[in-house]
């Protein structure tokens, strides 16, 4: 039936009016940082007020542009595409956890023990590494800190609907295999990447929302990332 999507996310999360809505999301342009080797974003104009009296823009880009959510099928042939996912699986409580270690360190289970007693009732944990200040220069694409395999692996076990981080990748650059996308993938554990603004968040108490294109059979989307305070 028409809304029912809407009254299940509304059953979920707090819908009072927030006190402030933050965007955690990079703009779509022409030029923007993008995946080592993958397309820039194109956009071209095919009418014009002068010429048509209305604008109107063709806009080519890959799935994984910019602020993006990847879903299992990503890396797994037998993973689920986006709309295997119910709407209120991108929307939820979430926590920060603020990781702001040396360049291409490994942020390991000791990192994050002080932060586990927080992450109660979550649906999202935002890794902030503050690598997002790096956006637009040559520095965004190395030496951002990841988690260790030991780290995934303690907060793939906390029945979270998805990951985020400030940075292009889960995964350090070099790793072919992407061990990290594939510890909470396999879980149905989403993947937010190429946040921003997350250093504005609180540690707890805010409803983050990632909302995908509704498209058919995507392993990703470009998505508008915001939260709720």
């Amino acid at each position: 039936m028409p809304g029912t999507a809407q009254t299940e996310v509304s059953e979920q999360i707090n819908t009072e009016l927030p006190v402030r809505i933050i965007d955690l999301t990079h703009p779509l342009e022409a030029g923007m940082p993008v995946y080592p080797g993958t397309p820039s974003p194109a956009f071209k104009e095919l009418s014009s007020l002068e010429n048509q009296g209305f604008r109107e823009q063709q806009i080519t880009l890959t799935t994984h542009t910019g602020t993006h959510l990847d879903a299992p099928s990503h890396i797994f042939g037998n993973g689920e595409d986006l709309d295997g996912f119910s709407v209120q699986h991108f929307a939820g409580p979430a926590a920060v956890i603020s990781v702001n270690c040396s360049p291409a360190a490994r942020i390991t289970c000791r990192d994050l023990e002080a932060y586990l007693p927080s992450l109660h009732g979550c649906d999202f944990v935002l890794l902030c590494s503050g690598w997002s200040r790096y956006w637009g220069t040559e520095k965004y694409y190395t030496g951002y800190p990841v988690l260790s395999i030991e780290a995934a692996s303690e907060l793939a076990g906390l029945g979270l609907k998805g990951i985020g981080v400030d940075m292009i990748s889960v995964d350090a650059p070099d790793a072919e295999d992407l061990p990290v996308h594939r510890i909470f993938l396999e879980k149905r554990i989403i993947l937010v990447e190429n946040l921003a603004h997350l250093e504005k968040l609180p540690a707890v108490g805010f409803n983050f929302f990632c909302m995908p294109l509704k498209l058919s059979r995507s392993e990703a989307s470009p998505v508008r990332a915001i939260a709720f305070l």
